[in-house]
């Protein structure tokens, strides 16, 4: 697996997860909703973790920055 997410993607899935994790914990959400909210938030932390999203190949998508070549003529 080539890694397709960048820094500032996996850190805002994190927060999501966070704040998904929390709104069910203080009830805010309960039920099937907050189930969902749970799965998608461990979703979350998983993509985050290993830096890859399956659900970005077949959009092509990619938020990894590419770093400049130090090749290019002066």
């Amino acid at each position: 697996m080539k890694c397709n997410m960048g820094l500032v993607d996996r850190i805002v899935r994190l927060i999501a997860a966070i704040v998904f994790g929390l709104l069910y914990y203080y009830e805010v959400v309960s039920g099937p909703f907050g189930i969902v909210l749970l799965v998608i938030g461990g979703t979350f932390i998983i993509t985050s973790a290993v830096g890859y999203c399956p659900l970005y190949v077949p959009l092509r998508i990619s938020t990894v920055c590419s770093k400049p070549s130090n090749n290019s003529p002066q």
